[in-house]
């Protein structure tokens, strides 16, 4: 029997690893059809935090600004239509549902300010052998 052990070195790397990628990544889960077909309600999505969004990104933001500190229920997953340049100012975007007919976004509400954003999708989270 070969004994397999990992130092306290490398253990203390993994940690490190892993608390870089929870700060840098999350995975938020779809509810509603404001992105269909893009996305179906209970798809999972791994999402970069970041708040530099570029027109035709899925953007996460919060539903509410001051809820932008913490990850609440209230995410919501929409499509950038118009970033700061595509004459909007600064620090707001303009966003909209891939499912027009179902979707609440900023042609009923303002742009939203950048404060609110979590990040960007990166891509759906398959299951092995998915869909």
């Amino acid at each position: 029997m070969i004994a397999v052990g990992v130092t306290t070195g490398t253990a203390i790397a993994v940690v490190a690893t892993l608390c870089w990628l929870r700060g840098r990544y999350v995975v938020v889960t779809v509810r509603g059809e404001s992105m269909t077909p893009t996305y179906q309600p209970g798809e999972r999505l791994l999402v970069r935090r970041t708040r530099k969004v570029r027109r035709g990104e899925c953007v996460v933001f919060a539903e509410a600004p001051q809820q932008a500190l913490a990850l609440p229920a209230g995410w919501i997953v929409k499509r950038a239509v118009a970033v700061p340049g595509d004459g909007l100012p600064a620090g707001q975007v303009a966003v909209r549902g891939d499912n027009p007919e179902r979707s609440f976004d900023s042609r009923h509400f303002r742009p939203i300010t950048t404060d609110r954003v979590l990040g960007v999708v990166l891509r759906p989270m398959r299951a092995a052998g998915g869909r």
